[in-house]
């Protein structure tokens, strides 16, 4: 079974987007993603600030990119879930350390308020097919 049949089998709830919004959606939101993490990381590589602020970056990344095999190569609802809940952690914990310890890119995370209500949208629609196909 491909993966459009597999996931259009799935019982999804009636507040669902339809499948064709994704795609613009996530265009949308990895420019946004690109012009400020990208300037998070280019103020590490010019030691502007620690490591440190950059990790939950780093990791949302990982998280994020990790998502669609997770959900469509493995087809697995639940590490699907677990994963997009790591999505949403590292995006809070990434804005939050970015509002407290750089003032000046707090630009970044207003920037990012689309990715975030989406990544909240994403997870209980993710968690919520995860129950309704167990």
């Amino acid at each position: 079974m491909n993966t459009y049949n597999w996931y259009s089998q799935l019982i999804k709830p009636s507040w669902s987007p339809p499948s064709w919004l994704f795609g613009p959606v996530w265009t949308f939101l990895y420019i946004i993603i690109a012009f400020s993490f990208g300037t998070v990381f280019y103020k590490v590589i010019t030691r502007e600030i620690s490591w440190v602020i950059a990790l939950p970056f780093v990791l949302n990344l990982i998280f994020n990119f990790a998502f669609t095999p997770i959900q469509f190569g493995l087809k697995n609802n639940i590490l699907a879930a677990i994963d997009i809940v790591l999505v949403l952690g590292t995006l809070v914990w990434a804005l939050y350390s970015l509002w407290h310890a750089l003032p000046d890119l707090r630009w970044a995370v207003y920037a990012n308020i689309p990715y975030l209500l989406w990544v909240i949208f994403a997870t209980c629609l993710q968690l919520t097919i995860m129950y309704l196909n167990r």
